[in-house]
């Protein structure tokens, strides 16, 4: 069980480093790259902006009964948009890009696995992860910080209008207390985070999708597997780079501002 779980690790990275040697050495071509960025970017907006709102309404509802008890419901602000922009809109976005791109990546490349599709591009000439894998990298780095961001407003448009207008919490101490306890180095450690989790979901997608098994079954297994192991990654990258940014702004700041 280790020695599998070494082995696909190690052939991961090897894949992951292939992908990197052609991304340097030869980028992809404008035509081969707007269909990619296209189906990645604008087509999962939707999703993720209505996703971002009601996590940003549900934080909304679960937190202020709690705060109610010790009379801080005006700092409810600060606690919606400090969890939005470091670790749920990031996180969200990851996990919708995992869910609608990965697993339809992976189904991709798999069906084209299956029926040699891959083997005749290769048998032209043409490289198949140039060809194939690199573009999708590319769309899923470039794109998911947009898509980040798109989380975290609509997270944060969600969270303001349930808190002031259902919850009657004041409007301007609503915004203050998120001015004083929310920075710039919170939206930016999310974003940092965010291009990790879309180069983990470009290549684990990718390479489950090269290594499908026969047939329609074996189809099925690299999609799903191509999800799960993605938000595990996903999960696994953002508690450790989470500890490297909560050391790194301690050690920037070292009297940083306490959230009571």
């Amino acid at each position: 069980m280790v020695i599998t779980w070494i082995s696909a690790l190690g052939d991961i990275m090897l894949f992951g480093t292939r992908t990197m040697l052609w991304l340097v050495s030869r980028v992809p071509q404008r035509e081969t790259l707007l269909p990619n960025f296209y189906q990645i970017g604008v087509l999962s907006l939707p999703v993720v902006a209505l996703t971002g709102t009601f996590i940003g309404m549900v934080l909304a509802v679960q937190s202020y009964s709690q705060f109610r008890v010790v009379n801080l419901e005006t700092r409810l602000g600060a606690i919606i948009n400090m969890s939005l922009v470091r670790e749920l809109g990031p996180v969200l976005a990851a996990t919708m890009l995992a869910g609608r791109v990965g697993s339809a990546m992976a189904a991709e490349l798999g069906t084209m696995r299956v029926t040699e599709q891959i083997d005749a591009l290769s048998s032209m000439g043409a490289n198949p992860i140039q060809y194939l894998v690199v573009p999708r990298f590319l769309g899923c780095l470039v794109l998911i910080p947009t898509l980040t961001v798109m989380a975290d407003f609509m997270g944060v448009v969600g969270g303001w209008f349930y808190s002031t207008q259902m919850l009657g919490i004041d409007n301007h101490h609503y915004w203050e207390n998120s001015q004083k306890f929310v920075g710039a180095f919170d939206l930016f450690g999310g974003v940092f985070k965010s291009l990790f989790f879309g180069a983990a979901i470009a290549l684990i997608s990718c390479h489950r999708g090269f290594h499908c098994d026969p047939g329609a079954e074996g189809v099925g297994r690299a999609a799903y597997s191509a999800f799960v192991n993605s938000f595990v990654v996903i999960l696994i990258l953002d508690f450790g780079l989470g500890v490297m940014l909560d050391r790194l702004y301690y050690m920037l700041w070292p009297h940083g501002v306490s959230f009571l």
